[in-house]
C-alpha cells in the first residue's frame, strides 16, 4: 500500500514551520527522521493534505551546552548521540542507550524529538530521559513553554503538543560527579520493541533519586523521589538497598494487575540497579 496524495514542503527554519503546520484548510504532519510516520503513511493510518519536512531547519538539528543543561536539537539523530556528536553531560547515559535503539539503519535516521513526539510507550527515550530529568521545549502560537519529559507523553500514541505547536528542542541536566544511573530492557532480541523497561539516576550531589518503569501500556512510571527504592544514593553498591516489594506496590498501584507483568517491570528495574557502578 502506498500513501494518498499529499503536499510537501521543507521550511529552512521555525517561523516558517509553523505558519505551515497553522493553517486550518489542511491538516499537516511534521516529518523529522521519518522512521515512524514514513510507514503510518503507507499503512494510510494517517492521511495528511501536508507533510512539513524540518530536517533543513538548523536550530533543530545542532545542540547547546549550557552551564547546567545542554540543549538538544529535536531533529538530532539517534547515532548523533551515539557517536558523540552532541557532548556527553550525564556519564555516558545518553550514548549508551542511543547505541540500542533498534538498527544501525534507524539509528542513522531517527530522531530525539520525533520518538518523543510519537510517544511509544516501549521507546527508549521517553523512559531515559524521564529518569534524567529531562524536559522539551515546544514553540506555537502561543509562543514557547517547557514541560517534563514524564508529562509530554499523555499515553500510547498520543503527546501533549497543541494545534500549531512543534517540539524544537529537549533539555537535559548536567549530572554531578557521583552520579550514578541505569537502563535495562527486556527484549526477546536485538531491534524488537522492549516489554519491560528499568531506568534510574542517583545524582546526590544535586538531591536527585529517580526511578521510571516503562514500556507499560501507557506512559512510563516515573518515581521522583525513590529514596525508598535507592536509599540516598551514597552506597557502594545501590542494588544492596533495593526494596522489590515496595516497587511491586508501585507499579500494581499504577494499574497493573498481573502479577507476573509486575515481577517484570520489578526485575528489570532491579537489573538496571545491579548495572550500576560501585563507587
Amino acid at each position: 500500500m502506498k500513501p494518498v496524495n499529499f503536499e510537501y514542503m521543507r521550511p529552512s527554519d521555525v517561523v516558517g514551520a509553523l505558519k505551515l503546520i497553522a493553517s486550518e484548510a489542511a491538516s499537516a504532519k511534521i516529518m523529522a527522521g521519518n522512521q515512524s510516520l514514513g510507514p503510518m503513511l503507507n499503512l494510510r493510518l494517517v492521511q495528511p493534505d501536508l507533510v512539513v519536512d524540518i530536517t533543513a531547519i538548523e536550530e533543530v538539528r545542532r545542540f547547546e551546552d549550557r552551564s547546567d543543561e545542554i540543549l538538544i536539537g529535536a531533529c538530532v539523530t539517534h547515532a548523533d548521540i551515539e557517536d558523540g556528536r552532541v557532548p556527553d553531560v550525564t556519564r555516558g547515559a545518553l550514548p549508551a542507550v542511543a547505541r540500542g535503539i533498534a538498527y544501525r539503519a534507524v539509528r542513522n535516521r531517527g530522531t530525539i524529538g520525533g520518538s518523543l513526539t510519537h510517544a511509544d510507550p516501549s521507546a527508549d527515550w521517553h523512559s531515559l530521559l524521564a529518569a534524567l530529568g529531562a524536559k522539551v521545549v515546544l514553540r506555537g502560537p502561543a509562543g514557547e513553554r517547557t514541560i517534563a519529559v514524564e508529562d509530554y507523553m499523555l499515553g500510547a500514541l498520543e503527546a501533549d503538543i497543541r494545534s500549531g505547536e512543534m517540539l524544537v528542542g529537549v533539555k537535559v541536566p548536567k549530572l554531578g560527579r557521583n552520579a550514578r544511573w541505569g537502563y535495562y530492557k527486556s527484549c526477546r532480541k536485538t531491534g524488537e520493541f522492549a516489554h519491560a523497561i528499568g531506568a534510574f539516576l542517583a545524582d546526590p550531589d544535586r538531591g536527585v533519586s529517580r526511578a521510571v518503569i516503562g514500556a507499560t501500556e501507557s506512559r512510563p512510571i516515573v518515581v521522583a523521589n525513590a529514596a525508598n527504592i535507592l536509599g540516598d544514593g551514597r552506597a557502594r553498591r545501590l542494588a544492596d538497598n533495593f526494596d522489590g516489594q515496595a516497587v511491586a506496590k508501585i507499579v500494581e498501584a499504577a494499574g497493573i494487575a498481573d502479577p507476573l507483568s509486575r515481577q517484570t517491570y520489578v526485575v528489570a528495574l532491579r537489573r538496571a540497579i545491579e548495572q550500576a557502578q560501585p563507587q
